[in-house]
Order: C-alpha cells, then structure tokens, then sequence
C-alpha cells in the first residue's frame, strides 16, 4: 500500500495501539532471571549507564523529542532492561496494594507505569526500521521475545487483573467521564483478550507461544531484509534495489524482456528457498497463531484478531470483499487483454507475463493518454510539494502553520524537522520528514510518534513520516512519481491523525485506534494532491517556475483510473492471502507455500496468472513481521471510508476551513474513544457506501 503506520515486532493487543508505541514488558519473575544472567562485564556497564541515559531522562528539547546528538548504540540495551525494570517494579506495586482498587491507583496508575520504557523504545522501534546496523539487528532479536514474555508477565497477572475486573464490574457506579470510562473498558478488554481468564496451565502455554512468535516474527523481518539486500540485481550496469513490492519500479521503464524477467524473479523469489528462505519461518507463524487463538476460545486467529475492529469479524470481510471481486478481476482481465494487444502491435510474439505488464502498460498509457511520467516528474520536486503541496493543503482545512527547524538533532542527516502551530500561534508538536532510501531503511513507508501526546502526561505529539523514494545526486532536486505525491499526502495524513490527538490519555490518543480505521485519515488525505487550489500552489517546474499545464492535469486525471484493475486486484489478492493465512485451523499441514498461495486465490476468485498479489507470503511483511495479521484488508475498508467522507467534502464546498474543522473535530481528534461506526455516523450523517469507492478505482 501507499504507507502505513509503523508495524510492531509482534501483535499483543495491550501494545497493538498503532501508535502509542508501546512494547510488551517483561514479567517480574522472567526479568529477574534475566538481570541475574547478565550478572558480568555488560552488567556493569548497564548500570554505569542508566543513570545518565538520554533515553531514559526526559529531553530537554522542545516538546521532549529525543536528543540524538547523545542517544548512542550502546545507550538502547541499559535503557530498556532498565525501562522494563521500573514498570514492572511499579506493576508489582499495584498488583500487592493493600488499598481497594480505584480509577487513580490502579487504571491511572498502569497507564502510567511505563513512560520510561516508552521513551526508550519508540526511539529504537524508529531507528532498528529506519536506520539499522548490525548492532541493533542483534540487539532486537535478543529482546523481542523478552518484550512478548514481560508483556504477558503483565496481562496474566491475576491480582492486577482482579483490580481491574473489580472496577468494570462496577463501572457504572464509578460516575467517570467518557474517556475515563473508555479507558477503564479498554484496559479490561485488552486483558480478557490477551487471555487473563486463562487458566493458570494454559496461560502458561500462551506464554510460550507469544515468546515464540515475537521471535519468529523478528526473524521474518531481518531474513527478509538480508534477502532483499542480496536479491538486488545488476541491471544495465547499474546495482537495481529490490522494493518490498511483488513488481518493481523498474520493470516499467526495461525494454529488455530478458532484463525484466531477471528482475521480476529476483523480487518473486528474494526469500522462497536458498539462503533466505522465510518459508518454514512463515509456515510456523501461521500454525502457532492459529493454536494461540484456539486456545484463546476461537476458530482461528483471524476471529480473535478481529474482536475490537470496526469490521467485527472474517465473515464481514468475505462479504466485503465479495462486493469487490468481480469488478475489480473483470477490469484487470479487459486490461490484459488491451496490454496483450500491445505486445503484438509492437511485433512482440509472446503471452503476456507478470513482468511484461508494467512495461507495456506504460505504452497504453502514453498511447491513450498521452502521458508520461518523466513528463510529470519536473512539477513535483519533493520539498516543494511537501511545503507549498502537503502542508498548504492542512493550512487551508485546518488553520495550522509550519517553520522549519535546523536546531533540531536528527538521527540522519537527510531528516528534515519542521515545528507545527495552532490557527491561534499555539505551539502543536515537531514533524520529521525521513524520505529517501538507503540501506539501513526496511522498504515501504510509515508514521509514527516520539513523543505521543497526553493531557495527563503533559505532552505534545513529535511525529515522524518515512519513505523510500530514490535519493538525487548531489545538487540534482528530488523528482516524485504521482505515485510517490501521494505517499507523501497519504504519511501526512496519519501524521495530522496524531498531531489533532487531544486525548488525556496516550493509550486512547490519535492513531491508537483499530488497523481497519487508523488508514482512513491517510488515505482521506491523498485527496487533495490533485485539488485544483492545491496542485496550483505546488506543482511548478523546478527548472522553469512555469505552473503544471492544465492540458497535462487533465491527462493525470483521466489516467487515474488506468490499470485500476491490475492495481486494485494485487492488493485483493493480498488481503485475502492474509485472510487465507489466518483462517487456517490449527491442525493444518502446509508443505508447500506456493501450493497453498495458488489454491487460496483459487478459492476466491483472484488467481489472475498476469496479476500476482502484490505481496508473495514469503516477503509479506505487513502480516508475518508487523501488525497487520488478519487486517490488510484493512486498506482496502478504509479505502471505503476515505472516498465516502471526500464525497461528502465534495458536496458541501471542498476545501474550506469549515469542513477542515468539522473533520479534525468528529474524526482526526477523537483518537479511540468512542465507537467506529459511530464515530463515522456524526461525521456523515450516513453508514459509509461502497459506491464512491468503485468508481475511484474506475471499477463503476
């Protein structure tokens, strides 16, 4: 997809708030074992080390953002033992309190418990995915599963969990306001999920499968990232990168047929068998999710994973996607058909293959439509879009103001920081923008907090947007594809997600809301690259300064619903894959992952031999090393919503400040504290359609 937000190294529902950035704890027994073995040499230098940890002390930066002018590799290690450490002391203490449980010292308390941690661990989620090394690599597989095995530690505690019980059971008794209420309920539901009324055998068997998949899933991560590294290829001379992507940039621009093929089959086979192979990896996911849920009480994982989302459940999402399908399978074929034709008129005497499509589809595109994307490139330089294109856009809607700060320590040279204002000159938070690719970088793009933003913490949102687009030579601008634009709108949207939080607690706060909803503010946001007052204020040759021709906006748009259906049906057949994965039973045998693929897409109707899904299992990130198990569908739903809402924008005056306002109230500010479909309901006065969608993709 365009972008996300950052995905987590495992999927624990106390710490599965997309943005809170909180990860799963040790428990009390487990950690001590822990900090005993490491009684040696690096002992020492922990302790030598926390007292004094930048991540460990709150910043003395504006909004408390990180100072990575000290932060160092050896800082992380001390400072999360240590973080750990005093959440689970101040756990302890709210478990054994001899006091009776009430809202302050114990839902308070616990949400309280680990801002430590926090501080620690959303600067080393940010860095081990956008700045890795060797150090860190090392560093994440020895703590992932500690983080699963302390997070468990805390969600099957019976006395904590008995406190909490003790409150909901009488909730309504308690006279809290709404958002206090909302927290208390979702704290007992994050526990009764995680399985707190388990018994004590088997809480101690979820124990070990959640330790064992915090494992698995860091190696999936790291397996693929060293296989896309080796995978990248020789082309032309030049040392071609694989993207995470099935296709690959490149294939549209390659003449060589034989070129493309090489390409196309590093990117499809970069970890199915040979040296990194994530298949068994994978295979062992997916059947250890299933026990989990099955022990959870639940057919399979997908039921489970489901429980708190706006979807509800598998079933909904079949007959979701059953409204999809057909339309979207019967475009992709009439467009084989039409790329077929340009192979033979071409002189070409082959059957279209998968890396043929992207090559000849930009041919019927310059044919049909005229329009190149070297042609557009020279209008969409990347600080001027993201200045006078991105942020104007969020000036004009919701009033808000942004100077660029260069006193700022950044953890890459490339990061650009801006600090963002109120209409009124009221300070909002820092937004980092980190948008070239390199090495150190896993691919895709996404958003997520330094610094998340709380009433009873006092702090302020620091966010961080991601890319990967190619970085210039030195003195050359930086050209986007109309692709890449609206990445850069699509980040900026879960991005205004999380500065308009304005929540009194950080587990409620912004984008901490279900995965099927947390993609609508972004996708919402794509809207408004091509939003004619926009477009004009940004999209001006960087050469020349001569503004974007209309006769070439009106080619964009007539081409935006070109190869939809190659476009809407590869990411089909990746929601359902995952689907497919996750509705498995737990006594499945799966001996070959292709065979599974190919009869999972047969099942649904998405086996289209010329439109692979855009992500293979094997290097299917989002489901087997992030967040997004059982909920890639989520883009697609999402989807749904963000064309409903523009929609209504498109009927009630556009781009004005007064919509801006009224959607940053009702939607961009109210974080998870009331129901999705409610939530949805204020703003549109409407359940979302699935019309506006079908026709955006040009599928109606």
């Amino acid at each position: 997809q365009k972008g996300c937000l950052r995905n987590f190294f495992l999927e624990h529902p106390f710490y599965n708030h997309l943005k809170t950035m909180k990860l799963p704890l040790f428990s009390a027994a487990i950690l001590l074992t822990a900090l005993v073995a490491c009684n040696d040499s690096k002992t020492s230098k922990m302790t030598e080390n926390t007292e004094n940890n930048p991540l460990l002390v709150e910043s003395t930066l504006p909004y408390g953002a990180p100072d990575f002018s000290k932060i160092k590799d050896e800082h992380y290690r001390p400072a999360l033992l240590k973080g750990m450490a005093l959440q689970n002391e101040r756990i302890v203490a709210i478990a054994n309190s001899n006091e009776a449980p009430t809202f302050e010292n114990t839902i308070i308390a616990l949400e309280k418990s680990g801002v430590e941690l926090e501080r620690a661990s959303a600067v080393f989620n940010a860095l081990t995915e956008a700045n890795t090394n060797d150090t860190l690599k090392v560093l994440q597989k020895e703590l992932s599963p500690k983080f699963a095995e302390h997070a468990d530690g805390i969600h099957l505690n019976e006395k904590l969990f008995a406190r909490i019980k003790a409150l909901y059971d009488k909730r309504d008794s308690l006279k809290l306001d709404a958002e206090s209420l909302k927290l208390l309920e979702n704290y007992y539901e994050d526990f009764v999920v995680a399985g707190a009324n388990l018994s004590a055998t088997d809480k101690e068997t979820l124990k070990k499968y959640n330790s064992e998949l915090a494992s698995l899933e860091t190696d999936f991560n790291q397996t693929l990232l060293e296989g896309s590294l080796a995978a990248a290829q020789t082309i032309n001379g030049q040392k071609v990168a694989i993207v995470n992507t099935t296709q690959q940039p490149l294939l549209s621009e390659l003449a060589d047929r034989n070129a493309r093929k090489q390409l196309f089959e590093a990117s499809w086979n970069r970890t199915d068998g040979g040296a990194y192979n994530t298949n068994d990896i994978l295979k062992r996911i997916a059947l250890l999710r299933a026990k989990k849920a099955e022990l959870l009480g639940f057919k399979n994982y997908a039921e489970w994973s489901l429980q708190r989302t706006m979807a509800k459940t598998p079933a909904a999402i079949a007959q979701f996607f059953k409204d999809l399908v057909p339309a979207s399978v019967g475009k992709a074929k009439a467009e084989a058909k039409e790329i077929q034709a340009q192979i033979a008129k071409t002189g070409g005497n082959f059957t279209l293959e998968p890396y043929d499509w992207n090559f000849y589809a930009e041919q019927v595109r310059k044919a049909k439509y005229d329009l190149d994307e070297n042609e557009i490139k020279p209008y969409f330089e990347l600080k001027n879009a993201l200045e006078n294109g991105v942020f104007y856009a969020a000036t004009k809607l919701y009033g808000i103001t942004f100077k660029e700060r260069k006193d700022i320590p950044v953890y890459h040279p490339d990061v650009l920081v801006y600090e963002l204002f109120e209409e009124d000159g009221t300070p909002l938070g820092l937004f980092y923008g980190d948008f070239f690719a390199r090495e150190s970088k896993r691919g895709g793009a996404w958003m997520s907090n330094f610094v998340n933003q709380s009433k009873l913490l006092g702090t302020k949102p620091v966010i961080y947007n991601v890319c990967n687009y190619v970085k210039p030579a030195e003195g050359k601008p930086a050209l986007l594809t109309y692709d890449e634009l609206t990445t850069l709108f699509h980040e900026f949207g879960h991005a205004l997600h999380g500065f308009f939080a304005n929540q009194q607690y950080a587990s409620l706060s912004g984008t901490a809301v279900a995965r099927d909803f947390v993609e609508f503010p972004s996708q919402f946001n794509e809207h408004w690259a091509l939003y004619p007052e926009v477009l004009k204020n940004y999209a001006v040759h960087y050469e020349t300064k001569q503004p974007i021709p209309q006769a070439l906006i009106d080619k964009i748009k007539k081409a935006s619903t070109f190869n939809e259906g190659y476009a809407f049906t590869e990411v089909l057949a990746a929601a359902n894959l995952d689907l497919q994965w996750h509705t498995i039973p737990s006594d499945t045998i799966i001996n070959n992952v292709s065979d599974f693929e190919k009869k999972a897409l047969e099942r649904t109707g998405l086996w289209v031999k010329e439109v692979p899904p855009r992500y293979r299992s094997s290097y299917f990130a989002h489901i087997f090393g992030g967040g997004y198990g059982a909920g890639y569908y989520s883009y697609q739903w999402t989807e749904m919503l963000c064309h409903d809402a523009y929609q209504w924008f498109e009927e009630n005056g556009g781009l004005t400040r007064a919509n801006g306002q009224r959607f940053r109230d009702l939607i961009l500010s109210k974080g998870n504290t009331m129901d999705y479909e409610k939530m949805y309901l204020a703003f549109r006065g409407k359940a979302p359609a699935i019309e506006p969608l079908l026709k955006a993709r040009g599928l109606k």
